[in-house]
């Protein structure tokens, strides 16, 4: 009696593509199978060893305008299983109708929809205009630099065409949908601070562990006056706050011993709204104000800010907003709290929009018991069975001739 979109979602629940060994061959001919069923072309690229996107095509009537493009990454985050109800890859549905697995928000749901909404689509005859690809990359949630980050450079991208693309979002408690327009920029900032090292049992000047002291003061002072501005304002949302955290700290060598070396390292997140030289220049002053010795690295430092046009003007927004209207479904425009593959679409000039449809349902992403509930699925797939054709339908613009 289930619902064959559910049984084909739970199928792909199953599929263990956990890091640090996702099984992205399975996941691969699973998705390749349901494409060739579904009448669409398929193309594997491989950007580096072992890491395979697969591109699903549903050709337009006129292939010569820019296409729409649905992007889903396969691979999902580690699990503690001892913290878990039910096993995290059987899929398992409860009495209520929820789905338990690794990836049911993050984000095999989304796959699944689009793939489903194009069969209800084809099933009843229609076809568009505008090409549709799909795309199933790896390695989003270890920062996508072997799979969507590789693939925008490469010719099998820019073959795309893309005009405009979806890419994940968030649940949202509410009843109101997660829209996101742009992200932040991720950037890994490690502090080394080099002082007099001695004995630990004498009052040493100049050591590295008061120049630290310093240097987390000012950082985490920063990272209080932006919480405090995030609670003090309830337009606010996390994306229009820089989020800063204390993730490693590193040092010394033996209990009485003063170390002439400590290093920290915050992974801070900054809005499209930030002047990132500007921020770097704070990042700077804290350092410079710890004393001699202090100096900074980057392991990760994001510069790209574009967004996405949500004024109705734009015809891409307007088709997407126009259905959503019409489905009477409230939309809240975000920036991105973290980090997805759309940050690689937007930097090469794309369009991209971040939504998955999942509104009253907990954000349990990367979370112990993720799931997702089978109504709130299909739901899912009724929306984009509607926002497809808006899209695909989106008359030639001015560039296109």
């Amino acid at each position: 009696s289930e619902n064959p979109s559910v049984t084909l979602f739970r199928e792909y629940l199953r599929i263990d593509t956990v890091h640090p060994k996702p099984d992205y061959d399975a996941a691969v001919q699973f998705l390749e199978r349901v494409g060739t069923d579904l009448g669409l072309a398929c193309q594997k690229v491989e950007v580096c060893q072992g890491r395979v996107v697969l591109i699903l095509t549903w050709q337009g009537t006129n292939p010569r305008l820019r296409s729409i493009l649905l992007n889903s990454h396969t691979d999902v985050v580690p699990v503690f299983e001892e913290h878990w109800t039910y096993p995290p890859f059987e899929a398992v549905k409860d009495s209520q109708g929820n789905i338990y697995a690794r990836g049911a928000q993050d984000m095999k749901c989304v796959s699944i929809q689009y793939l489903e909404a194009i069969r209800r689509l084809k099933a009843e005859g229609k076809c568009f205009a505008r090409t549709i690809h799909l795309t199933f990359v790896p390695d989003e949630e270890v920062g996508g630099h072997k799979g969507m980050e590789m693939f925008v450079q490469r010719p099998e991208f820019r073959a795309l065409n893309v005009g405009f693309a979806l890419d994940e979002g968030l649940a949202s408690p509410s009843d109101t949908f997660s829209v996101f327009y742009g992200e932040k920029s991720p950037w890994w900032i490690k502090v080394k601070c080099v002082g007099s090292p001695g004995h630990g049992s004498r009052f040493i000047s100049n050591t590295a562990a008061e120049k630290m002291h310093k240097v987390i003061t000012s950082f985490l002072a920063f990272r209080e006056s932006e919480k405090q501005r995030l609670n003090s304002d309830s337009s606010l949302t996390l994306g229009d706050v820089t989020s800063l955290n204390l993730t490693m700290l590193e040092g010394g060598v033996s209990f009485n011993v003063v170390p002439s070396e400590m290093a920290a390292s915050f992974d801070v997140r900054i809005p499209p709204t930030v002047d990132l030289k500007a921020f770097e220049e704070q990042v700077a002053a804290w350092c410079r104000g710890a004393g001699d010795g202090v100096t900074y690295e980057f392991h990760q430092k994001c510069m790209d800010q574009h967004v996405t046009s949500t004024d109705e003007s734009d015809p891409w927004w307007k088709a997407f907003s126009g259905v959503c209207r019409d489905m009477k479904l409230q939309l809240k425009l975000e920036i991105f709290p973290a980090a997805t593959d759309s940050r690689y679409i937007r930097a090469v000039r794309d369009a991209a929009i971040g939504f998955s449809p999942m509104n009253r349902t907990p954000v349990l992403l990367h979370d112990h018991n993720e799931f997702l509930n089978e109504q709130v699925f299909l739901q899912g797939i009724d929306i984009y069975a509607r926002l497809l054709p808006a899209l695909a339908s989106v008359p030639p613009l001015p560039a296109e001739g």
